[in-house]
């Protein structure tokens, strides 16, 4: 369950709500993110219910902002992403309005203050200042008294305790000074009023959440323009009639009509006529791959050249783009294991930053040069506005927003900050053979007749054999005799050998389709083919014989092809550094001739094994000390997965295994393995620069707003400045996370062509 947050504003705030969440009973993991303004909670709703957890979040004494939908409606991902954009909209634009008020009265004040001819006496302009000085500190300023008085309902404090304290300190000094200018006097202090100081302030740390918070919708903009894919009607047919329809109203087993130019609205199955659908917003494949009658089509992509019909399967929050929207805003509400370091620092930060606050004030009361009032007022002031940890708590989650983003816009699907920071530390790679370097999809490699039998007789009988079989390899066949439009003959008393293939009466005749052994076993000698069978089993290919009334046919040979890109995959870890090995449970022979294809050492082939015995050597490779990542389907290589210390499962058109993986990579390009490494690496360099920043800017000028300066250069940091540096610091760790965007992770560029059902890169180049 995920919640948006309202009154978070530094990251002693997040550690606050994250503590209370985790406090309450059935609530088994909860993450919070400053950058999202969203807790993101794993939960029993055996022993919890949302509402426990909503008054969890109003204890720690911040608000849950609710929204009016329905979570129900189809069309309800595109509905909550404009509702929450708009609430934010409505925020900005308040932020924007108050910090220029704030400020145009801080800067007037300041103005008539330096005039060296005053329109009236200083006393009077002080009695003057109050009021506007007053609405700003209580009207634009409330905000902050909301959030301090929350947390210190509850001993706690944070980033608007620093601000109030600070600013209310200026007010009040101010406005005793402007009605009793005589009791400042008497103890020798000239009566100055700071009211420009905490309007200017209050103004400053206005205008750095107004910078926050338009920086925070760029790096948001991912889920914001996934959720916007979608279509907003379909056509369906009904009665022979198409009639439009909004998507909320679309169900599954409607039948849609979809034509050139426009987005396929749910996903689903294609029941007639051919096109070429471009699904680049969702797996990053450039060039559009064809698609006709038994294919899938993926919701929100787009139909590019013909019309067809098809069968819709998922709709709403079942579609592969809602679920790819759930696994971002996932991503971006968790937390990298590096976070911890800020964490561990802002937990206790604030407490820190008010004691230092107070003896600051106290030394230069005691010991300051006259007058110590003024020194010590603004020395107070400048510590607790400088300290403000509103840095340390956007340096993770804005990065880790903006790379996760960016790696859902090219099919890179992380699951979260640890799999994001795991990435870029491994060193060797195992591949999973089928579906992950080939293409899972077994066809038809060559056909050899004997004697007078042409290679039509052949296919005919065998895929009239294998029509009632389920076996990938009969499928293969059976495809092939279609893709031909071939007539087949009739077939009856259709029986399956598990293991050894299929026996058929064909045309009246006993027919056989299977291995040597079977055909064997009746009599029909095979010997006539033993070399070109061992050829293709020297190539990978699985070899299959056809008989027919006790005549030997020929045999077929299917293999199932090595993925176009898996060269290229292989070649580019292995220019990285990192060592590639295959593990499969084909036999060493066809293992051999797919990772002599692709570039894989022999040293570093397992074959032969079961999913278990791929557990096994992911922790043989692990107990070396290597950081292992393994790379398959995501079904039965699922325990090897969990195995690993990073999983990635590939994942192809609607077939998006997102339980079974740290990182799923869409449309099934293996090159994308790496582009995952190349993105993780980034955005932790990222990270780092930020959280580097964030404390280098709290421990060097701290010091220098106690005063470190004063005794060598006379020289003492401005209030105002502080609030510009604190605005600065935060804005500058978000713009630098959203360097990210530029990053891209498409391998190759982008380049292609389309062939039917799936999509081949073009050449390399170099």
């Amino acid at each position: 369950m995920q919640l948006p947050i309202e009154g978070m504003t530094c990251a002693s705030c997040v550690n606050r709500v994250t503590r209370f969440l985790r406090g309450t009973d059935g609530v088994v993991e909860a993450h919070v993110n400053l950058a999202t303004e969203q807790a993101t909670v794993r939960y029993d709703p055996a022993l919890v219910g949302r509402a426990e957890i909503v008054a969890a979040v109003e204890k720690s004494g911040y608000a849950v902002r609710e929204l009016s939908l329905e979570p129900t409606r189809p069309d309800a991902l595109d509905a909550e992403a404009d509702q929450l954009s708009q609430q934010r909209a409505r925020e900005t634009r308040r932020l924007g309005i108050e910090a220029v008020a704030s400020l145009a009265v801080g800067l007037a004040i300041l103005a008539l203050m330096l005039l060296p001819f005053r329109p009236l006496p200083m006393e009077q302009l002080n009695l003057l200042f109050v009021v506007p000085a007053t609405l700003v500190q209580f009207v634009a300023g409330w905000r902050f008294y909301v959030a301090a008085w929350r947390a210190a309902r509850h001993l706690a404090a944070n980033m608007s305790t620093l601000v109030v304290l600070g600013t209310t300190a200026a007010w009040l000094y101010s406005t005793v000074v402007a009605f009793q200018p005589h009791l400042v006097m008497g103890i020798g202090v000239e009566a100055m009023t700071y009211y420009d100081t905490s309007a200017v302030i209050i103004g400053l740390v206005l205008l750095g959440r107004w910078l926050e918070s338009r920086a925070r919708a760029q790096t948001a903009g991912a889920v914001r323009r996934l959720a916007g894919l979608q279509a907003r009607t379909a056509r369906i047919v009904r009665d022979g009639r198409e009639v439009d329809v909004a998507l909320a109203d679309v169900q599954p087993g409607d039948l849609l009509r979809v034509r050139p130019g426009e987005k396929v609205p749910v996903d689903g199955r294609v029941v007639e006529g051919s096109s070429a659908i471009d699904e680049s917003m969702l797996t990053g494949e450039a060039m559009p791959v064809l698609k006709g009658p038994g294919d899938d089509v993926i919701g929100a992509t787009v139909n590019t050249t013909g019309s067809f019909l098809y069968r819709a399967t998922r709709v709403g929050r079942d579609t592969v783009l809602a679920q790819i929207v759930r696994l971002v805003q996932e991503a971006q509400g968790s937390r990298a294991p590096i976070q911890r370091v800020a964490d561990a620092v802002t937990g206790w930060f604030v407490p820190v930053v008010l004691v230092i606050a107070l003896a600051t004030l106290a030394i230069w009361l005691a010991f300051g040069p006259d007058p110590r009032v003024t020194y010590a007022l603004v020395t107070f002031i400048t510590v607790l506005i400088i300290a403000c940890p509103c840095a340390m708590g956007l340096a993770t989650p804005t990065a880790i927003m903006v790379g996760t983003g960016r790696g859902a816009e090219a099919g890179v699907l992380i699951r979260g900050g640890e799999a994001l920071e795991q990435a870029h530390r491994v060193n060797t790679i195992i591949f999973d053979k089928t579906g992950t370097l080939t293409r899972g999809r077994p066809e038809v490699a060559e056909l050899v007749p004997v004697g007078d039998v042409d290679e039509q007789r052949l296919l005919a009988v065998a895929a009239a054999a294998e029509q009632g079989s389920e076996h990938p390899l009969g499928a293969a066949i059976v495809q092939r005799a279609t893709d031909q439009s071939l007539s087949l003959p009739l077939v009856s008393a259709f029986e399956a050998l598990a293991g050894h293939g299929v026996q058929a009466v064909v045309d009246g005749e006993p027919a056989m389709v299977g291995r040597r052994e079977l055909l064997g076993d009746h009599g029909v000698d095979v010997s006539s083919l033993s070399a070109r069978a061992e050829q293709a089993a020297n190539a990978a290919r699985t070899v299959v014989y056809v008989a027919h009334a006790g005549r030997l046919l020929g045999m077929i040979a299917v293999a199932d092809p090595v993925r176009s890109e898996s060269a290229e995959a292989v070649a580019g870890l292995r220019r990285r550094g990192i060592e590639v090995w295959l593990v499969t449970g084909d036999e060493q022979r066809v293992a051999r001739a797919v990772a002599e294809q692709v570039g894989i050492e022999p040293e570093q082939i397992i074959a032969g094994v079961l999913p278990v015995d791929k557990v096994e050597h992911v922790r043989r490779l692990q107990a070396e000390g290597r950081v292992v990542a393994m790379v398959g389907d995501g079904i039965n290589d699922a325990p090897a997965l969990a195995q690993a210390n990073l999983g990635v499962a590939i994942g192809t058109g609607t077939d998006v295994a997102l339980e079974a993986s740290d990182v799923t990579l869409v449309g099934g390009d293996p090159r994308l393995v790496s582009s995952a490494i190349s993105l993780s690496a980034r955005t932790m360099r990222i990270i780092r620069q930020n959280l580097f920043w964030a404390f280098a800017y709290n421990v060097l000028l701290i010091p220098v707003a106690m005063g470190a300066l004063y005794p060598f250069f006379g020289l003492l940091l401005d209030p105002i400045l502080a609030a510009a540096a604190m605005a600065t610091s935060s804005v500058s760790v978000i713009l630098n996370s959203l360097r990210l965007r530029n990053v891209d992770v498409r391998p190759g560029g982008g380049r292609g062509r389309p062939e039917a059902g799936r999509y081949v890169p073009a050449p390399h180049t170099g």
